[in-house]
This record gives structure tokens, C-alpha cells and sequence, in this order.
């Protein structure tokens, strides 16, 4: 074995320039790993705050531009269809010119849109914008699912998937702050604007920091060799290297369990961060009183998501096999979701904040889950067309969802309080169901086998 694993560390050597050759000698980054990890939390962090201002300004836009509930969905969907096809999109595209690149056009992209949102003048311009904004913004999950693959060995996967996903629910909370605050002393422009600046400063940290674990000038050796002996003696197993097509991909019940992880869960979230302000107005709410409401939802999404890493991590080191500690999760987040059901009984602002927290601190143990799933089944090749296809799958969800909680909002107004009772009942069966298949779909099999797909 010995042997083995030194043959493996010298597979990935290569030659370095005179400015590589520099570099090598400034002193390794401790843990750096964890650096990495930390720049894709703050990324996704950068993206939620820019996502989640024009549904923390909807109940205020509705009011200057005479939007209906039907309307803002519209225009939510733009930013949907645009941020579906991206996804599949972009994640073949992170595997073919990598992810410190891939990632760097992105992030600046949508940097630019955001600032431009402030420009807008109507409800096509805002269409315009957010559809241009969920193009760029599609790019992050499938790059840091490929980055998460390249730098953590797989008892690490769940942790670090848990830290750049928590930067979702981090991101949503500091936005119901950070971006009411502008609002209310310089305007809804100025609102759009600021945080679209925030991407720019990431990206310098960026380019500084990421670059494969094979040829990183700043890291150990000893951190080198955990990872890639850790990678390598996966990929030894496996006698499909190439990255798999779609059509091939597709025919794998595996796909289909990581597509089915996000496809029918992530649109549960999107209606908590796109319509919670307007959902808690319907309720007879007031931002300015309820904030805490808006964000306690967001913190439990947070440490959910480490939950769901940690304890995924804690089974492995226990010595459970990686598919049956990843369902484990799996199970108490489709269950716990749930919690959403009884709010549709109680006027309560405390009580209804309660609810939603377990249920969006359950949902984050299993999209930590969703996450994770597409680096532990495939090879680095094919890891972000995957998460891409996962992706593109919640998008079209929350798109159809979008569309029905526009129609039937509008169609209850009437009923006050009471407007958004089969939304959430509907939101909280569907992880349920999610839950099941998951349970059915991840497993060993015949591709497992042929090498297509990883044993779990």
C-alpha cells in the first residue's frame, strides 16, 4: 500500500515555472482547504444578499409600481428561467475551463448586473435585470460543488458543502438588515447598488487565493497528499474518467436521486426567501416590528446546514458507510420540514417564526445532503454537470411553484390571513416525498459496478 499511495501523490507533479518556482517558497497557508472553503461561504454569502433585495423591497416596489402579487411572481420567474438554464449550463461549463475561472466571470457578471438593477424603471426593466441576474448567478453552486470535490476528501465533503451552503441563510439574513437600513435613509436604488459593489472585493480575494490543490504554491505537503491520495484512490477504482454525457448521466438512477434531492426541496426555500416579507404582510404583519421574524428562519437554516454536515461526517468517522450516513440525514430533514404545517393554524408572529425555523433548519441538513451528492457519486469530471442538472431541475420547480403561489395568493386575498394556507401545506408535503425517492434512488447498482458511478 505504501508503494501505492506514493505512486499516487507523484501522478499529479508538475513542472513549475520560475514564477511558480518563486512562490513555492513563501510559507504554506495552514489548513488552507478551509480558506477555500471560507471564499466559497463568502461567495455565496455576496450572492444571496444581491438575490434576496428585490424580495425584501417587493412589498415597497408593489406599492410605487402598482405590482400585483401575480406580477412580482412574473417577475421573479424571469430571474428563475434564467437562473434554471444556467445551472446546467454553467456546470458543464465549470467542468470544462475549471473552477477559479468559471467562477471569476460569474461573480463579476452578475456584480455588474446588480449594480445596474438600481437603473431600473418598470416591470420590464426589473424582468430584464433579474432574468440577466439569475444567468450569472446560476454559475455559484455547480463551481463550489467542483471546488468542494477538488479540495476535501469525502469524510470532509458534508462539513465543507455545509459552509458555502450556510452562506445562503448567512447572506438572507444579513440582507433583511443590511439592505432595509439603505432603504429606509437613501432610497431603493441605492439599496440595489451597494451590495452589488460586494462581489468585486470578493473577486480580489479570489484570484489570490484559488488554484487546484495539485499546483497551489502556498500549500503543504502533508495537506497536498491528504487530499489528493484521498481523490486518487478513488479515481484508481474507476474505470470511466472521461466526463459523462447528459444522455448517459441521465439513465443513472443516481442522477436522477441528486437531481430529485433539489428538484423538489429547494423550491420550498425559494418561496421562504422570495415571499416570507410578503407572506408576513398577508398574515397582517409589519416589517418594521417583525424583522426578527424574517432573519430567525435564516439563522436555523444556518445551523442546519452545519448539522447536516457534521453529523453526516460524525456517522462516517463511526465507521457507517457514506450512503447510509447521507441518508440518515436525508430522513430527519424530509421529516422536519413538516414543522411548516401547523402555521396555518396560528396568528402568532413568535410561534409562526418558531415553525418556520425547524422546518428551514431541517431543510439545510438535507440540501447540505443534495449538495454533497453529486461529489460523492461522480468523478471530478462529471461533478459539476450534475449539480448543474440539479440545479436546472428546483429552478423549473420554483418556476411552476412561483406561478401557482401568484395565482392562488391573489385568487384567496380575501381571505386575509388565510391567503397562503395551501402554499404552505403544499411546502411542507413535497421534501416528504423528496425524502422517499432519495432513500430509493442512491444506492449501489450495476453503474456502480461499471465505474460510472461511485460506491456509497
Amino acid at each position: 500500500m505504501a508503494d501505492y499511495r506514493g505512486a499516487l501523490i507523484k501522478e499529479p507533479t508538475i513542472t513549475l515555472t520560475s514564477a511558480q518556482d518563486e512562490l513555492t517558497l513563501r510559507r504554506p497557508i495552514s489548513n488552507l482547504r478551509w480558506w477555500i472553503g471560507a471564499a466559497l461561504f463568502a461567495s455565496t454569502i455576496i450572492n444571496y444578499i444581491d438575490r434576496q433585495t428585490l424580495s425584501l423591497l417587493a412589498p415597497y416596489l408593489k406599492l410605487e409600481y402598482h405590482w400585483t402579487n401575480t406580477d412580482y411572481a412574473n417577475i421573479v420567474i424571469g430571474f428563475r428561467v434564467a437562473y434554471s438554464l444556467g445551472q446546467t449550463l454553467f456546470g458543464r461549463f465549470m467542468d470544462r475551463i475549471g473552477t477559479r475561472r468559471g467562477l471569476t466571470l460569474t461573480v463579476a457578471f452578475y456584480s455588474v448586473v446588480s449594480v445596474l438593477t438600481s437603473l431600473a424603471r418598470g416591470f420590464y426593466s426589473f424582468a430584464t435585470i433579474r432574468f440577466l441576474l439569475g444567468a450569472g448567478e446560476a454559475g455559484n453552486w455547480p463551481a463550489a460543488t467542483k471546488a468542494v470535490s477538488e479540495w476535501f476528501p469525502k469524510r470532509e465533503r458534508g462539513l465543507a458543502t455545509a459552509l458555502f451552503d450556510s452562506g445562503s441563510s448567512v447572506g438572507g439574513a444579513i440582507a433583511a438588515w443590511f439592505i432595509l437600513w439603505i432603504y429606509f435613509r437613501w432610497g431603493w436604488r441605492l439599496a440595489f447598488a451597494i451590495p452589488g459593489t460586494l462581489g468585486f472585493l470578493w473577486l480580489i480575494v479570489w484570484r489570490w487565493l484559488y488554484h487546484p490543490p495539485q499546483s497551489h504554491p502556498r500549500i503543504s505537503e502533508a495537506e497536498r497528499e491528504m487530499i489528493l491520495v484521498d481523490s486518487l484512490e478513488l479515481n484508481a477504482l474507476e474505470t470511466k474518467r472521461e466526463t459523462l454525457g447528459w444522455r448517459v448521466l441521465l439513465q443513472l438512477p443516481q442522477t436522477w436521486g441528486a437531481i430529485i434531492a433539489k428538484g423538489l426541496t429547494d423550491p420550498v426555500w425559494f418561496f421562504i426567501t422570495d415571499w416570507f416579507p410578503i407572506y408576513l404582510v398577508a398574515k397582517g404583519f409589519h416589517l418594521r416590528t417583525g424583522l426578527f421574524a424574517i432573519w430567525i428562519p435564516f439563522l436555523a437554516a444556518d445551523l442546519g446546514n452545519f448539522f447536516g454536515g457534521w453529523v453526516s461526517g460524525y456517522l462516517i468517522k463511526r465507521g457507517w458507510p457514506l450512503g447510509r450516513a447521507r441518508k440518515a440525514v436525508v430522513l430527519f430533514g424530509g421529516v422536519g420540514v413538516s414543522m411548516v404545517l401547523p402555521t396555518v393554524l396560528t396568528s402568532s408572529l413568535y410561534l409562526i417564526a418558531l415553525l418556520f425555523a425547524l422546518a428551514t433548519f431541517s431543510y439545510a441538513s438535507f440540501s447540505t445532503m443534495a449538495n454533497v451528492l453529486p461529489s460523492d457519486l461522480f468523478c471530478s469530471e462529471s461533478v459539476a454537470t450534475v449539480s448543474g442538472m440539479s440545479g436546472t431541475a428546483a429552478g423549473l420547480g420554483t418556476i411552476v411553484a412561483f406561478e401557482l403561489i401568484g395565482h392562488f395568493s391573489d385568487a384567496r386575498r380575501a381571505m386575509a390571513g388565510h391567503s397562503f394556507d395551501p402554499i404552505v401545506i403544499v411546502a411542507g408535503l413535497v421534501p416528504f416525498v423528496a425524502m422517499i425517492l432519495v432513500l430509493i434512488l442512491v444506492r449501489n447498482s450495476d453503474a456502480t459496478r461499471r465505474g460510472l458511478v461511485r460506491s456509497v
